[in-house]
């Protein structure tokens, strides 16, 4: 089945080019399908990349999706136009009163700041909150994933030495996650962060549980019992040059950055780098929607608590 996605998103051309079944908003009011209702709270400044990247994992599964986007109010985003806020997002006040089967909340690149210094964290804290009585199944990721692990369990972040930046190996470090189901023994995972979670705070925290971790990168995933909640620390949706941009980026700049490990071949930066973590993600976000979307979110989404 089809992601539905608004008819002129910038995405609608990239996925159709890759052979991802994209219905368009006329075509999906032709059909007599109760679609999952998936809102997007985008947090990266590379607002159309990132649309990208989701809507390309969201659509690949049996399940049809209506994906919307959103973005904060109290703050002004300097990469993308207010042309395209305004066409393809909501802000909070206009889907506050609305249900959603599940969510995802991105990171963002303010992890080297207190949460209560970002200037939108009183607003992401009444979003977060909301997340509880209004959305089936909430998918955070890296800073939003550290975010939601602080605000509703109090979990910290840590200042890693120097950025964790490259593909690492994780491992499953619970068989019996339906989240982690068809995965192998080892599967790669992007990084980009400068901050981490500790394993024992997570684990003093009854309601969550560590299901998947790395030797070198730390903890991977954690879900709350049932999956209302689920807190991914990496980037499975990063597409295959994400990382050369932001290393190169911040090479130009100036910045102290290391080569990503395990990503350009024999560490050679003019070799195109090799996408090893494709298919993990894909079965990460068909599992999470499958599983903790499609198969207990309530027919009448207005039941959902």
């Amino acid at each position: 089945m089809p992601i539905k996605i608004p008819n002129e998103l910038p995405a609608t051309q990239t996925l159709e080019s890759e052979n991802i079944f994209v219905i368009t908003e006329n075509r999906a009011m032709t059909q007599d399908i109760r679609p999952l209702q998936i809102l997007v709270l985008n947090l990266m400044p590379t607002k159309i990349e990132t649309e990208t990247q989701l809507a390309r994992l969201l659509g690949n599964t049996p399940l049809q999706v209506e994906v919307e986007f959103m973005h904060t109010a109290t703050h002004k985003s300097k990469n993308i136009s207010e042309d395209h806020l305004f066409t393809f997002y909501k802000t909070f006040d206009e889907i506050r009163h609305r249900k959603f089967d599940g969510m995802i909340i991105t990171g963002a690149p303010v992890e080297q700041m207190e949460f209560e210094q970002v200037s939108y964290w009183e607003e992401l804290c009444e979003i977060m909150e909301w997340t509880k009585t209004n959305v089936h199944s909430t998918f955070h990721i890296c800073w939003g994933a550290q975010a939601g692990l602080y605000y509703h369990y109090g979990v910290k972040k840590y200042p890693l030495e120097k950025k964790l930046f490259g593909i690492y190996p994780h491992v499953k470090d619970y068989d019996r996650s339906i989240l982690l189901r068809g995965f192998d023994d080892v599967f790669m995972v992007p990084q980009s962060r400068h901050t981490t979670v500790k394993r024992e705070d997570i684990e003093a925290v009854p309601q969550l549980r560590v299901i998947a971790s790395s030797e070198e990168a730390g903890v991977y995933a954690v879900v709350t019992k049932f999956g209302r909640q689920i807190f991914i620390t990496g980037h499975s949706e990063y597409d295959d040059e994400t990382l050369k941009k932001e290393y190169l980026r911040d090479k130009e700049a100036g910045k102290p950055i290391d080569i990503p490990k395990n990503y350009f071949p024999d560490d050679d930066e003019t070799k195109e780098p090799k996408n090893t973590w494709r298919s993990h993600a894909n079965l990460l976000y068909s599992n999470w929607l499958n599983y903790f979307v499609y198969q207990t979110t309530p027919y009448d989404i207005r039941t959902i608590k």
